[in-house]
């Protein structure tokens, strides 16, 4: 074999391993975070209930609240957040980004509450 069929082989046996190694490695991207499960929480609307009615979560995870009832909820914390109307079926998310107890209601149905926990 001459050198230059050497040369190229190599150049596609190199290419081969690079490409092999790229699809097993994934890149890491800085500045990212993917939301894992462990960072999500659902509390069901449900019976005109929220389960559970009490929460705890850490800074940064999010809540997402399921309407299972055939009629809109709310999940409101005066001052804090406020879903507004979610209808039957559909959900709503809120990200909790400071600390605290943040007692909340459905102000469609005064007798729904609610307490999120933040540590």
């Amino acid at each position: 074999m001459c050198r230059l069929s050497l040369y190229r082989r190599g150049k596609r046996s190199a290419l081969v391993l690079m490409l092999a190694w790229s699809t097993a490695v994934p890149p890491v991207l800085a500045g990212t975070h993917a939301v894992s499960a462990a960072d999500r929480h659902v509390v069901i609307m449900e019976g005109t209930q929220y389960a559970p009615t009490a929460l705890t979560v850490r800074r940064g995870e999010t809540v997402v609240w399921k309407n299972k009832d055939p009629f809109p909820h709310t999940v409101t914390a005066p001052g804090v957040f406020d879903s507004h109307s979610i209808a039957a079926g559909k959900s709503w998310k809120y990200r909790a980004r400071r600390a605290g107890e943040f007692p909340y209601v459905c102000t469609l149905h005064p007798t729904m509450k609610g307490m999120l926990r933040v540590e």
